[in-house]
């Protein structure tokens, strides 16, 4: 992988070499930092030959300017400044990212005009300038000489602002959520043969150097909790599977919040197998539980004032002579059985016994758990949003607000009782589909009977984890999807003041 760019920050001066980047307001003056080059005449000539209007993320590119020792000025468009929220700068980082190319120094400054640049947006821009950076090619052996020379490299990043002092503290909060969304992303990228149920548990056993702790269930303590539906899932991989439990004391007394991901290490369907198109896509299949890693990593990276608990159930679901197969009957943590209709609806299994476990052992203020549970819901809202099913409106209307902050958005869909009757077996407590037909509701109507009275979402992925369309800060197959979302739910709802 490309070497991750040195950020630092300082004072706003016109930088003596490299490439220098300035954003531009929509439609404004040019002044500032590059009346200071005196190189204005000649981007204000540029900017008119080019009929730039400075968009947001619009770029103006000037070649060895004038007598200057810089190598290029690049100007941004910054859009308007007043819909420049948290994002709108994260975004602008990615843009500028884009540009730096064979630079090995460049200087971006933050300002507009009067409008001043806090400190906490030059922190977003600065977490948008690493998002954009990330690449995924460790398993690359033949390259150009060009792409051995990016890889080599790393471009010093000069962030001029108004407060370099409070923007590096800033930023240090920032930096720790991005630590969270490239593990996340890193964890989905990875081919199953690399990353199995145990090196998942070990990758995250990683984290207690943050200051986790970090505890692993083996198959053996799973049966003796009863955890028949995650272990009818995983009884067809010679892989066996683990429950990965962590926790973030970062508050006194209070009770924790809680989240839960599906780590279907690989899902060929079992029995009811997969069709061969796109199944290497089903690395990703444990996106719910590479999110709530990563969210783990954020929180304890940022010492945030909460105490949280993150639970992942990692299987693979294997096609074997041991596999369980449509119309056995499993019985699950809580006492309650369940006819498998078919094995490729299994996410649904492994939270059903992880979700149980969290509650009964945690007592948590809220849950909120995190899947790629269901082809269907790719078919509601397609890419640009995650599904959202939850039995309280405080907390879904909490996490609703957070995906609009984060652009990591959600939809509501229903929960209701004619749903749930779709899903009632003739010979268990339940079947695990109801069939295609509202397909995303009834998974988590299936999810819904093991959460009790406990506050509780579910977040389906499928859509939003991998194979997502690319932005300005995400350009990879996998997106980190989650980790901004349920980092800002914490940070804005449920932290020591």
């Amino acid at each position: 992988m490309s070497k991750t760019p040195a950020i630092s920050f300082a004072k706003l001066d016109v930088p003596m070499k490299g490439a220098l980047i300035v954003l531009q307001a929509e439609d404004a003056a040019y002044g500032g930092i590059i009346e200071a080059t005196g190189l204005g005449t000649r981007v204000e000539r540029a900017a008119q030959v080019a009929e730039f209007r400075a968009k947001q993320g619009k770029t103006l590119e000037i070649l060895a300017p004038g007598e200057s020792e810089l190598d290029r000025i690049i100007v941004v468009g910054a859009g308007k400044v007043e819909q420049l929220n948290e994002q709108a700068w994260m975004n602008l980082g990615g843009s500028v990212a884009a540009q730096f190319r064979n630079a090995t120094e460049a200087s971006v400054a933050l300002e507009l005009g009067e409008r001043s640049v806090s400190a906490e947006e030059a922190a977003s821009f600065a977490a948008g300038i690493l998002l954009r950076a990330y690449t995924f090619d460790k398993y690359k052996t033949k390259k150009d000489e060009d792409d051995t020379k990016k890889k080599d490299r790393q471009t010093k990043v000069t962030i001029l602002c108004a407060d370099p002092a409070a923007a590096k503290k800033a930023f240090a909060d920032a930096e720790a959520v991005v630590s969270g969304v490239v593990l996340a992303r890193n964890l989905v990228n990875e081919p199953a043969n690399a990353l199995g149920p145990e090196e998942f548990a070990a990758e995250a056993e990683k984290l207690e150097k943050l200051g986790l702790k970090v505890e692993i269930l083996t198959e053996k303590e799973m049966k003796k909790l009863g955890m028949g539906a995650l272990l009818g899932v995983a009884q067809g991989s010679p892989r066996p599977p683990r429950l990965v439990v962590m926790q973030w004391n970062g508050a006194k007394k209070e009770k924790p919040v809680a989240f839960v991901g599906k780590g279907v290490v690989f899902d060929t369907g079992g029995v009811s197998i997969k069709p061969a198109a796109g199944m290497e896509d089903m690395k990703g299949d444990m996106g719910g539980a590479a999110a709530v890693t990563g969210l783990m990593c954020a929180l304890a990276g940022r010492k945030a004032k909460v105490n949280a608990i993150g639970i992942i159930g990692c299987v693979e679901n294997a096609v074997d002579g041991n596999a369980q197969r449509p119309g056995d009957i499993v019985t699950s943590m809580s006492g309650q059985t369940i006819e498998v209709i078919n094995t490729d609806a299994e996410g649904r299994l492994v939270l059903a016994d992880a979700l149980t476990y969290t509650i009964e052992r945690f007592e948590p203020q809220f849950v909120v758990n995190l899947a790629t549970l269901t082809g269907a819901i790719i078919i509601a809202l397609g890419n640009a949003r995650a599904g959202l099913f939850s039995n309280n409106d405080e907390l879904a209307a909490r996490l609703h607000a957070a995906g609009e902050v984060t652009e990591e958005k959600l939809w509501r869909l229903p929960l209701a009782r004619e749903y749930d009757k779709l899903i009632d077996s003739k010979f268990a407590d339940m079947k695990n589909t109801g069939g295609r037909p509202a397909g995303s509701i009834t998974a988590a109507q299936f999810l819904q009977r093991f959460v009790k009275d406990t506050p509780w979402a579910h977040l389906d992925v499928a859509g939003t984890a991998m194979g997502s369309p690319s932005t300005d800060i995400s350009q990879g197959w996998a997106s980190g999807y989650g980790v901004r979302l349920l980092d800002r739910l914490v940070r804005d709802n449920y932290e020591a003041k």
